[in-house]
Parts: structure tokens; C-alpha cells; sequence
């Protein structure tokens, strides 16, 4: 700082938990950039006191669905109620999936997608590109795309005549991304095998919600992430596995990085917390959790868990996709299923709650406070090329900051958060620890539960190349 010019924000004696360390610190603010961690003297705008509170990076949410278009209308949030919930969750940063309608341009895809979030997000964003159709002109946009901040590509084994590519399109995906320094990441699920045992179900008159996992079995998941493995080394590139969900597929990513390849993972707060039985409720209620992959019974919990304690994947993120239990114009809802659990909209909210729920794995030893933060911020800023920019506290970072109050109790429940559906699957579960303060590049966007954002605060982020490393 230049000599008599004050700080615009220092956050005095805050429990600073990084990735990697724990220590009590001061940390400055100047031009929405953290200048310094550690004892700061000189002036300041304003001056927090923060013993007792722990500060994080603010999170990285990289896998989210808001304005996803869906036959009937979209997905309920969009990217103003969709970032809102994610700062009230201490997530300042999300990746949006831009998904290419089939035959559409993948650089017309972008700009429809920056325009649904442009004015409207409270939080920053960026955008992976869904692709559906991969034609030689897409595969030659992808290069583009890279230049233009988007630099991974998603693809999906699942949901045959809308988003699901065949295997060669896959192959040639990465190829394409290893030419142009991309990553792509796949929806692992054999959505051929799938599609056959719902239509078996429907003919047996087995249509209830229950019947959603039983058509969706682990081995399915295990079988498409054993091929995905299979085409990046053929390929010779890496490939991120989203929202993995079972213990036969983390044990296919464990077989392909036994053989060197570099294969990443995230799995998800629904798949740690929830499991098989609430597909038991009755009536109505069980919908609410069909999702995709979808949960599965305890022991698949306790293996995911066990190897987010051990390192082996990369993020937590949430697939935040939701949808009303009751239809609305423009917004389909779950009521759609009620006699046909395929009808279902699949999918959940859970940006808000991800990171109270990462904590209280901390607070129950399920991780640690570092690992946690690995999870939620540094590892997902890393691969998806936000690091050191997001995903930090250091100097130089964009001053996106959480306090947390690690000694308040807060019960999970639907009334108190700010996402567009009245429901969250997470009703009932306690954590310890509250988001107090979350600043976005040094703006204090959420101050004791209070939303001090406006729309437009958010900005779009321009990712680097891939960065990870395993």
C-alpha cells in the first residue's frame, strides 16, 4: 500500500484454514485483491474483528444447473436465486453448465448462456460447455471456446435421445481436448442399459419413486466409468467423473490411476448425507429425492466417505438442479412423476448447504478442517483453472472471504434458505458451524444471514487451462 493510503478492509485475529495450514492472522484488502495475511498495522475503511471466527476462501461450487431449459420451462432457480443461495452458503464462485440444444452452435450456446447470467448473478461464474452434438464444427468451436475462458467440456453416458453422445463421440471429445488443453468430464451412467430397465419397470406396473434406484444400479455407474477410464487412455488424456455416487465406481477410478492415468472425481454432499431408504417415503415426499446418479444404500455413503478422507477425489460440488414439488408455469415439477417415476425432473437444490455440511464432516471427524477446504474451494479452483485467483487466501487472491461461527448450531431446514423451491433434502440435519460474513472480491455480499448483494455484483470468469495434477 502506498504510504498514508488506507486498506479498504482488514479482518483482525480470524483463524485463517487453508488447504494446507491453520493459523490465527490478520488479513488486509485493497482493490477487491488480499494484500497481506498475517499482522497487519495501518489504516483501514473498515476494520472486523474476528477472534473466534474461522476464515476460508470462498467456496467453488463447480457443477450447478441454474435456467436450465427443460421440457415445460427450466429449472426454478435461475442465476439471480441461484447465487444468492450459494453466497448465503459461502460459495462465491459457481461453474454453470452451458448445454448445446443438438445442432446448435457451441459459441451461440455461450453467449445465450452469458446472457442469463449477465445482471442477474450475485456471485461470480464460470461455464463449462455441455456438448450433445459433437459435428466437425462443433470440434473446431471448441478451440474458440478455450480462448474464451471455457476451457472444459462435459458429456453424458446417460439420457439416450437428448444429451446422452455415443462412445466415439466421447473419444473424439478428448482427443479434441487434449490438442486444444481442455478437460473433459462425463456423466457416468449407461444410459442404454438404464432406459431398458425403466422401460421393464413401467411394464410390470412398477412406477412408484422406489423403483428410480433400482434402475439406476451401482454396477451401471461402476460399467460407464470402467469405459470412460477406457477411452482417456486411449485418448491419452485426463477426464473428471462428476457427482460420483458408488463404491464400484470410485473403485474404477482407483484401477485407472493405478495404471497412471490421470483420472479426477467429485462426488457430492447427497451422496455422503442421503441414502437408498428415503426413496421409502411415502406418497409424494420420495420424489423430492430423485436425482441422477441416484442415492444409494449406506454402505456406498460410508465408502465415499473413506475416500474423501484418503485424498481420492478432487471437489465436493453439489449438481445443484431444482425443481418445485408442484408445477408451476414455466417450471415443471416433481408432481410430474406421480404416476410415472420416469416423468420425474431429476434433480436437487444444494448450493447453500454444502458448505455447512463439508463442516460438520470437520466437526464429526469425518475430514479434515484442511481437507474441507481442499473440497470446497482450492481443489475445484485448481482444476477448472481459477487458481490462485479463486479458491485461496493469499496475496494476490481475489479477497472472497468466509467467516465462520464455529460454535453455532443451525438445523437444516427449507424456510431458512434462499433457493427457489420450498424443499431442500437436507430437512433436519444439524450442523455445527455458521456462515457469518461472506465478502466477494472484498464486497461484504452476506452479513449474519442478511443479503447485502445486489444482482450484477457477480462477474463472468475467463478459466485458464487445466491445471490440476494428481
Amino acid at each position: 500500500m502506498a504510504a498514508g493510503k488506507p486498506f479498504d478492509l482488514i479482518i483482525r485475529n480470524a483463524t485463517i484454514q487453508t488447504a494446507s495450514e491453520s493459523f490465527v492472522a490478520d488479513i488486509a484488502v485493497a482493490g477487491g485483491r488480499i494484500t497481506t495475511v498475517g499482522e497487519v498495522s495501518g489504516p483501514a475503511r473498515e476494520i472486523l474483528e474476528a477472534r473466534g471466527l474461522v476464515a476460508v476462501p470462498g467456496g467453488v461450487d463447480a457443477h450447478t444447473h441454474f435456467d436450465m431449459p427443460y421440457p415445460g420451462g427450466a429449472t426454478a432457480d435461475d442465476f439471480e436465486s441461484g447465487t444468492r443461495a450459494a453466497l448465503c452458503g459461502g460459495t462465491t464462485t459457481i461453474i454453470d453448465f452451458a448445454t448445446q440444444a443438438r445442432g446448435r452452435s457451441l459459441l451461440t450456446t455461450l453467449e445465450q448462456w452469458r446472457s442469463k447470467a449477465a445482471g442477474r448473478a450475485l456471485a461470480d461464474y464460470a461455464f463449462h460447455m455441455a456438448v450433445t452434438d459433437l459435428s466437425a464444427s462443433a470440434s473446431r468451436e471448441m478451440g474458440r471456446l478455450v480462448h474464451e475462458g471455457v476451457t472444459s467440456f462435459k458429456l453424458y453416458m446417460a439420457y439416450p435421445g437428448t444429451l446422452m453422445s455415443d462412445d466415439g463421440a466421447i473419444l473424439r471429445a478428448l482427443q479434441r481436448s487434449n490438442e486444444i488443453g481442455a478437460l473433459v468430464s462425463l456423466h457416468c451412467e449407461n444410459g442404454s442399459a438404464i432406459a431398458e430397465l425403466v422401460r421393464q419397470a413401467r411394464a410390470a406396473g412398477q412406477t412408484t419413486a422406489r423403483f428410480h434406484p433400482l434402475t439406476r444400479p451401482p454396477a451401471l455407474e461402476a460399467e460407464a466409468v470402467r469405459r470412460a477410464v477406457a477411452l482417456a487412455e486411449t485418448a491419452g488424456a485426463p477426464v473428471y467423473i462428476v457427482h460420483l455416487s458408488s463404491a464400484p465406481g470410485l473403485d474404477e477410478v482407483r484401477r485407472g490411476r493405478a495404471r497412471g492415468l490421470p483420472i479426477l472425481a467429485e462426488t457430492c454432499p447427497q451422496y455422503l448425507y442421503l441414502d437408498a431408504r428415503e426413496y421409502e417415503r411415502p406418497g409424494p415426499a420420495a420424489a423430492q429425492f430423485v436425482i441422477s446418479p441416484p442415492l444409494r444404500s449406506r454402505e456406498h455413503c460410508e465408502a465415499l466417505w473413506q475416500g474423501l478422507a484418503a485424498g481420492e477425489f478432487q471437489a465436493v460440488a453439489t449438481d445443484h438442479c431444482s425443481f418445485p414439488m408442484r408445477s408451476r408455469p414455466g417450471q415443471p415439477g416433481k408432481d410430474r412423476g406421480a404416476k410415472d417415476f420416469s416423468r420425474i425432473p431429476n434433480g436437487a437444490p444444494g448450493v447453500e448447504t454444502r458448505l455447512p455440511l463439508m463442516w460438520e464432516a470437520v466437526q464429526k471427524g469425518r475430514i479434515s478442517a484442511a481437507r474441507c477446504v481442499e473440497l470446497t474451494a482450492t481443489g475445484p479452483a485448481k482444476v477448472f483453472g481459477l487458481y490462485p485467483r479463486k479458491g485461496h487466501l493469499g496475496p494476490g487472491a481475489d479477497a472472497d472471504i468466509v467467516l465462520i461461527d464455529p460454535k453455532h448450531r443451525t438445523t437444516i431446514a427449507a424456510t431458512e434458505l434462499h433457493h427457489a423451491v420450498d424443499y431442500t433434502p437436507f430437512t433436519g440435519i444439524t450442523v455445527h458451524g455458521a456462515i457469518r460474513e461472506v465478502f466477494l472480491r472484498g464486497k461484504r455480499m452476506v452479513s449474519e444471514g442478511r443479503v447485502l448483494g445486489r444482482p450484477g455484483d457477480g462477474l463472468y470468469l475467463a478459466r485458464s487451462q487445466r491445471q490440476f495434477c494428481l
